[in-house]
């Protein structure tokens, strides 16, 4: 049977190569970017609650209501914009199939899309499957910033979406309240449709508001919003996320969504409607992981490595420019064989493949793990 493949350049991710690599080697896994804390024990009686009560049957395709208005209720407590938990909100199996239930549901063969480089990886495949064009545009470095006159020159009649993401993965960088302002210059009066990422919303740091486009009226109206609980919570392998955007664009999302995977696991749902009632279950997050942060980097203050500024997500970029010239793949695998320790390199998020020498560190760790990993760095 001759198979022509949609995809004929993707492989395995890095993010299974990693992970695989460190449970070959009994590495310390800083590279998926997963806790190895547990979740509230709180949340975890609130999933035996339902299930015991019999819960256990398909939710509702748009989601558990319950679940939709306490969201509705999340993103008017953090950003002011009012979303409507019937028509405006859709619960996802997590942000990946958020982003890409977007793409399939307006991106059609010839469109343009563009997206940020460094970008977190679901994002470019998923437009090529869909027989969308990419228009990949480099964050600029040192800083990881958008530069606005290049994303206004890269813009055609063609341009349909522009993926956007913040706090970012993998950089740990965040968007400013002038980047979205530029956007919504940008994509005023025009068809493009913003889709933004922002799954690390409550990890803001130094004292920062997070820059929502729920924020911004002029984006509302033609953006989508994809984020996750897994973050949130500390529980990533319960795969439970949201989408929010005006009613138009729903409906056409959910014509998508409902044959992807039609609805999403129906006693966690429920758990987490009653969980996120209190408000510091995520407005506390971003001190918690500013806490880790500043732990991280202060145990490896005295190694050779560079730290980037991490504004955002639990991901520390470390420059190693100062302790070899290999490629950040070739590092990435000897420090994991070699050292014990796993990492992720950052030229896998481009197109090109980039040098900056630079690996992401996760630090959604436990201190005592942080502290192996330190030690192991400090060394090198």
């Amino acid at each position: 049977m001759q198979i022509h493949s949609k995809l004929p350049q993707v492989g395995t991710t890095i993010f299974t190569i990693m992970s695989g690599l460190a449970k070959e080697h009994n590495a310390i896994n800083l590279s998926q970017g997963f806790p190895d804390f547990g979740c509230s024990p709180k949340l975890l009686e609130l999933t035996q609650k339902y299930t015991s009560e019999g819960f256990n049957q398909y939710a509702p395709m748009q989601g558990a209501l319950a679940l939709r208005e306490q969201i509705s209720a999340l993103i008017q407590n953090c950003y002011g914009a009012e979303y409507h938990p019937d028509t405006e909100i859709t619960i996802t199996a997590g942000a990946t199939q958020g982003i890409y239930t977007s793409i399939a549901a307006f991106i059609h063969k010839g469109d343009e899309v563009i997206v940020f480089e460094p970008a977190y990886d679901c994002y470019i495949p998923a437009i090529e499957v869909h027989g969308g064009v990419v228009k990949p545009i480099a964050l600029e470095y040192p800083g990881f910033t958008i530069n606005w006159t290049k994303v206004k020159n890269a813009m055609t009649d063609k341009t349909k979406m522009i993926i956007i993401n913040s706090p970012h993965n993998p950089s740990g960088t965040t968007l400013s309240e002038h980047d979205l302002l530029e956007l919504e210059k940008l994509v005023s009066g025009t068809n493009v449709m913003v889709v933004s990422d922002e799954v690390y919303e409550h990890m803001v740091f130094d004292g920062k508001a997070h820059q929502s486009v729920a924020r911004f009226k002029g984006l509302v109206s033609q953006s989508i919003i994809v984020s996750s609980f897994g973050k949130t919570i500390h529980a990533t392998g319960w795969k439970i996320g949201y989408v929010a955007a005006p009613k138009e664009l729903m409906t056409e999302f959910r014509k998508v969504h409902q044959f992807l995977v039609f609805c999403v696991n129906h006693p966690f749902q429920l758990a987490l409607a009653d969980y996120l009632k209190d408000e510091t279950t995520y407005k506390g997050l971003h001190q918690f992981y500013q806490a880790k942060r500043d732990y991280f980097k202060g145990l490896i203050a005295t190694s050779r490595f560079e730290l980037e500024p991490c504004t955002g997500t639990y991901f520390q970029l470390l420059n190693y420019k100062k302790i070899t010239d290999e490629k950040d793949t070739d590092f990435a695998i000897r420090l994991t064989k070699e050292k014990g320790l796993a990492s992720i390199p950052l030229s896998v998020f481009y197109s090109d493949q980039q040098q900056q020498q630079l690996l992401r560190f996760c630090f959604a760790k436990k201190e005592d793990t942080l502290e192996k990993a330190a030690e192991i760095l400090c060394k090198i």
